[in-house]
Parts: C-alpha cells; structure tokens; sequence
C-alpha cells in the first residue's frame, strides 16, 4: 500500500485481566496490512467528540490465533491507567465496527537474528512485544529463556499464552508474594554470548541496564523498549506556527506535535517517537510559555536554553510555538 496511514475497523475484542483488553483491528478494505517483524509498534489515531484527535501507540501481538495471524489483521493489547485518556477512550468506545486509522508499523526494538542466545524480561503490559519475540524465537528452534514479572497471576496478560509457546523455558514471578524480581541475580546466572530483550515499567528497564553494567556487559547485550510516559492530565491545545513555510498546525491535548505535522503531511524527520533518538528536534524561534522537556536526549543545559524541542514527545505550556522549520 502507498498510504502513510491504513483504514482499520475493530473486528473482535476481549478482556485479558480486569485492566487489560485486546483488540483485533481489520483493514476496511479486506487487504493485507504492511507486515512487521517481533518488536514492531502502531500508531492508533482516534478521534473524540470531547477532546479531537488522539494518538497513542502501541505493540503488535501477532500468531496468537493460529500459525499466524490473517495478514489483514492487527492484534494489540490496551492497559487501561487511570490518567491515560487515550486508553481510557479504547476502553470506553471500542467495539466491533468502530472505524480508526493506524499508521504503518515502526520498529526500534528488533530481535537480532544473529544472537546465539536470548533471555526475554517483561515487566506488567511490556509483555505484548515479548509474546511475539518468543513466538518467533520458538518457530525459529532458538535457544531462549523467558521472564515474566507481575503482581499476582491474574494481572498478567498472556502468561497462558506463554506457557504454551515457551512451556519450561518460561518462568513467572510475583511480586505481591516474592518481591521485586533480582534482575542482577537473573543477569549474573546467564550463560556467556546472552542477549537481553527487556520491556516493562521504566524502573525495571533502567534496572536491568544498570545490573548488565554492574557486571561489565557491554551496552548492547542488552536491548530495551519503553513508550514515552503517559499523559500528566494537565495537557491543553496551542498552535504551532512554522516559520519558514508559513503553515498553522493545531496540536490537541491528546497529539504529539509530530503527531499533528504528519496528519497534516508536513514533512518532518523523525523515528523512535519516543524522545531518544534525536532525529526530530526543531530549532523553537518563540514561544509563549514554558517548554514541558519530556526527552531522553537533550541535555540539561539545552532543556534550559530552550532553543530546541523534540516534538515526538515535548509540548508547551501555553498557546503558541513558533519552530524554524
């Protein structure tokens, strides 16, 4: 398909635990969908009566209904949080027939097919995008192991699912009874040449980074995904104007500035969406209010300058931002 963006309608949906459901998102049309590999995410843009457009994005879960899923169907699982207004919109009018738009699939956190070995570590809802490494690891007669923490059993999605994918490869823990999980201890008990996958709250990711390097790993054993964090609450509308080609852009409360310059097909750069890579920071000409930095990659001094922004995840507070682009 030439289109950016693809015309899906909610085919099926369940609930997985009382704050998770899954929804099974068809092409209108009947035709396949781009494919993905393992790690894969979608931007889901939705549009409310109360508030206008909503982005979110969110892991592709595939082969859960047979040898794979129909080519023209995406699977993905939606956590409902208490101040996340774009889950609880999915929550609250997703049913079957319900008409969206869902951008092609990106994926920055990719299986390395070249690694001898393969530890997976998921963390709450991280497990979606571990569901499909570990399906392709199994398919693939990899050697791999799985962890999987949460509260309690019936809080984790899927864990049936990896039971039967990974039978005696996978491991549970729950914290309610056992605590927080030793991911030093995990790290340490690994074979030589393992390479980590890991995805789940923040905490747990940066925990695992810091035990790889408390036990001289190199960086890159061990790999990780995080979507940006939820909503505050307190996010309004403004304006973005851009200066060197004269367009107006409207930014929602519920949108990325990225967001809304590519649903008005501004060209812009861009790829993790998660504020790490540093592909899409613009140069900030003016701005009435503060700059609300939600990066991970400019530095404290550049936050402070505030001469730039990356518009994958940072807003204003105020009403209008004026960028060099």
């Amino acid at each position: 398909m030439a289109s950016k963006h693809f015309e899906v309608v909610v085919a099926g949906a369940r609930p997985l635990t009382p704050r998770i459901k899954e929804y099974l998102l068809a092409s209108a049309d009947g035709r396949p969908l781009p494919r993905y590999e393992p790690g894969a995410h979608v931007a889901l843009h939705m549009v409310s009566r109360e508030r206008g457009p909503i982005v979110r994005h969110y892991s592709l879960i595939g082969g859960l209904a047979g040898p794979d899923d129909p080519r023209h169907v995406y699977r993905i699982a939606v956590q409902r949080e208490d101040r996340a207004r774009g889950s609880a919109f999915i929550h609250d009018t997703f049913a079957p027939g319900t008409r969206l738009r869902v951008a092609a699939p990106v994926n920055d956190f990719p299986l390395d097919r070249r690694d001898a070995r393969t530890l997976l570590i998921a963390g709450g809802i991280g497990v979606t995008p571990i569901v499909s490494m570990a399906r392709s690891l199994a398919r693939r007669g990899c050697r791999y192991s799985v962890v999987y923490a949460g509260r309690d059993p019936s809080a984790m999605a899927y864990r049936d699912v990896l039971e039967q994918v990974a039978g005696d490869r996978v491991r549970f823990h729950y914290s309610d009874e056992a605590g927080v999980l030793d991911l030093r201890g995990l790290l340490a008990s690994q074979p030589d040449g393992v390479r980590v996958y890991v995805c789940g709250p923040a905490s747990m990711i940066a925990a695992t980074h810091q035990a790889g390097a408390a036990l001289g790993w190199e960086p890159g054993r061990v790999r990780s995904e995080v979507f940006t964090a939820g909503p505050t609450g307190d996010e309004t509308a403004f304006e973005v104007e851009l200066r060197r080609t004269g367009r107006t852009v409207q930014v929602g409360p519920d949108a990325s500035i990225l967001d809304a310059l590519r649903l008005a097909d501004v060209p812009v750069l861009w790829d993790c969406a998660r504020g790490e890579c540093g592909l899409c920071p613009l140069p900030v000409v003016s701005a009435d209010g503060p700059i609300d930095h939600r990066d991970r990659y400019l530095g404290e001094e550049e936050r402070a300058a505030g001469q730039t922004l990356c518009i994958c995840v940072s807003r204003i507070r105020g009403t209008r931002l004026v960028l060099d682009a």
